[in-house]
């Protein structure tokens, strides 16, 4: 038995301008224009966003849990990358 329902894809919703667009759940689509309002039906029945982005799944691409140690290690040899290496400067008390 084949799966019909076309492509799936992931749907990430903005929900007001100028925040970041959150991951909200899957969808099916034949094509990027079905996804896309198949998107808006779903998640955004009551003006929870403001925009919509839609990624074939097939496209994602994650780290190997083997990679954990290796992939996620800071660099302790680029001490610019911490924050103790940079002077505030008198008068900032909020950072």
């Amino acid at each position: 038995m084949s799966d019909n329902q076309g492509i799936l894809w992931e749907v990430f919703v903005q929900t007001k301008p100028g925040l970041p667009h959150k991951h909200c759940g899957s969808i099916h689509g034949h094509d990027k224009e079905m996804a896309l309002q198949n998107a808006r039906d779903l998640y955004t029945r009551r003006n929870e966003g403001t925009n919509i982005w839609i990624i074939p799944a097939s496209e994602i691409v994650a780290s190997s849990p083997e990679d954990t140690g290796s992939f996620f290690e800071p660099a302790n040899d680029k001490v610019y990358r911490h924050p103790t290496f940079y002077k505030i400067a008198d008068g900032i008390t909020h950072m």
